[in-house]
């Protein structure tokens, strides 16, 4: 299974952006799906999550009401749209996907992982 993550870039305090991650090799309806993020020096932390049993999703804390993650099982792709960015938002984007039962907040629950997008909040 292959993720590729896109859609990051350089943004101003208050914008927006869209991330993407397309999976080849596997059917998303399968897994559970992360979003995480890395700022330099810092811990992989979870953002976001689509489990596949219920489709029921999860934010953390600091980004909920300012991000929304959606999948798309016909285009096998999983979105994270951002908004309302702030500077301590920078960070390389990954996302991630699972079977195992661990749960979906924790990095080591993950089986695959995308290279990674980078997105940067200008102040």
């Amino acid at each position: 299974v292959q993720l590729q993550a896109s859609g990051g870039g350089l943004v101003q305090t208050g914008g927006s952006l869209g991330l993407s991650c397309v999976v080849s090799g596997g059917t998303i309806g399968m897994y559970t799906m992360g979003w995480f993020r890395q700022a330099p020096g810092e811990e992989r932390e979870f953002v976001a999550a689509i489990r596949w049993s219920d489709y029921s999703i999860h934010y953390s804390d600091s980004v909920k009401g300012r991000c929304t993650t959606a999948r798309d099982n016909a285009k096998n792709t999983v979105y994270l749209q951002m908004n309302s960015l702030k500077p301590e938002d920078t960070a390389v984007y990954y996302c991630a996907a699972k079977k195992s039962i661990i749960d979906y907040s924790y990095t080591r629950a993950y089986d695959y992982w995308g290279q990674g997008t980078q997105v940067t909040v200008s102040r």
